[in-house]
């Protein structure tokens, strides 16, 4: 099966996201996927505001914290 240049552009395009991820394992040899563990440090205002949220959201922190960055 031969590919033509717009076939190929489309595949790019759509799976752009999954290009960059192998992009950047071969850069690192990790895979950019998954989560992590990572130890902050937080006033306790951001804390206890993180907490509300987290009641009245039902989300965890974590998640809280993701889309806020998004």
């Amino acid at each position: 099966m031969q590919l033509n240049e717009k076939k190929i552009e489309y595949i790019i395009h759509k799976y752009k996201d999954m290009f960059e991820i192998l992009k950047e394992y071969d850069k690192t040899r990790e895979w950019p996927i998954g989560r992590a563990r990572l130890d902050i440090t937080l006033s306790r205002r951001t804390i206890q505001k993180l907490k509300k949220l987290k009641e009245r959201t039902g989300k965890p922190i974590s998640q809280i914290i993701e889309e806020a960055l998004k």
